[in-house]
């Protein structure tokens, strides 16, 4: 008869207070150089930003949690344009240019007027 060898499972506990299965108590189980198995807590994963018009995300910058964004340089967290960092370019280029259309209406409008009031007199 052959001898069986049973290898029991090393335990891991907890190496925080907290014992309960909650989104910011998450951890891998690792085995370390000398062979012993240790949790290692892994931190919640960052949000992609997105525009503030069409909730499309944001390329160009960093997918981090907030605590982590202050750590990290002014580049990493815009981008060198108009509204960079808040809305794609899509939104921007709309942004402008109705801004630059209302203005163009209210231009004529007023260029309208003037040549109502002075057509009468004539």
């Amino acid at each position: 008869m052959q001898e069986v060898t049973v290898v029991m499972v090393q335990r891991v506990t907890y190496r925080r207070r907290k014992s309960f299965n909650t989104a910011s108590n998450k951890f891998r189980k690792l085995k370390t150089p000398g062979g012993k198995l240790v949790l290692h807590y892994t931190g919640k994963k960052g949000k992609r930003p997105s525009c503030g018009d069409c909730k499309k995300p944001l390329s160009g910058i960093a997918m981090m949690r907030p605590s982590e964004l202050k750590n990290v340089s002014k580049r990493q967290k815009t981008v060198t344009r108009a509204y960079g960092g808040s809305r794609c370019a899509r939104c921007v280029r709309t942004r402008i240019v109705r801004a630059f259309l209302i203005e163009e209406r209210q231009l004529v409008k007023k260029v309208l007027k003037a040549q109502a009031v002075t057509k009468p007199s004539s």
